[in-house]
């Protein structure tokens, strides 16, 4: 699957001003795992919401068949790029933002208390997200919602898992990809980025460019802060 920018042309405003968007073109997705990384303001959740929303997806997340909207704040970006996609169509999918799952959340309870039938919260292990501490709900959609087969848009999906949660969101991964998935995941953390032979595509300044998990600044400040911790502590504390 691939991103092709439509207009040659863009407004001047954000975001739309961001260097990876200036400079977008056309981008590959690793079929099985791509990463997206960078420094804040960079524009990663900017491109992943246009994606998804090219997709079909709810901008807040969710899977496509979740039409709410508790806020109109997503970007037109998607109106000026293409998806171009293989031949094999996944049967599942999911957008999944942390900043608004909450929202997912409330929106699933709101159906099932109107609904009939089985209830959409039985595909996430049967217990409301809203009574699970945030990292446990994530770890739900992940462990039950997803079902393999699908194309996953992660963005930041590592933002309430500890460091063992995490490891075992790469597991979880790793199983999902067994099972003819496609990941695109937007994250700060090193842990997440080590999935085996995946694409990792670092936006700066000057645009977008595929680096290795070694070469990311992500790994180097952690592996710096850990090998020296006094004496980078020493450089950041020096009066």
């Amino acid at each position: 699957m691939s991103l092709i920018e439509e207009s040659s042309s863009l407004p001047h405003h954000f975001p739309f001003s961001l260097p990876v968007i200036q400079n977008l073109g056309h981008i590959s997705f690793h079929p099985n795992v791509t990463y997206i990384i960078g420094e804040n303001g960079m524009g990663k959740s900017t491109l992943l919401e246009a994606l998804a929303v090219a997709l079909g997806f709810n901008p807040e997340g969710g899977s496509k068949n979740f039409s709410f909207s508790s806020y109109e704040s997503h970007s037109d970006l998607h109106e000026l790029v293409r998806v171009v996609r293989g031949g094999n169509r996944p049967r599942d999918g999911y957008f999944f933002r942390a900043e608004t799952f909450y929202n997912v959340a409330t929106h699933i309870e709101e159906l099932d208390q109107g609904g009939f039938g089985r209830k959409i919260i039985d595909s996430y292990g049967g217990t409301s997200l809203h009574e699970q501490s945030h990292g446990e709900a994530f770890f739900a959609a992940f462990m039950e919602r997803f079902a393999g087969n699908g194309l996953y848009i992660l963005d930041e999906p590592e933002a309430a898992l500890s460091p063992i949660r995490q490891l075992s969101m790469l597991a979880r991964i790793d199983e999902l990809v067994e099972r003819g998935s496609q990941f695109i995941i937007s994250t700060h953390a090193p842990l997440l980025m080590a999935y085996p032979d995946a694409k990792i595509l670092q936006l700066d300044a000057g645009g977008m460019e595929e680096v290795q998990l070694e070469e990311t600044q992500h790994y180097s400040v952690m592996k710096q802060f850990f090998e020296d911790r006094d004496r980078l502590l020493h450089h950041l504390f020096q009066k």
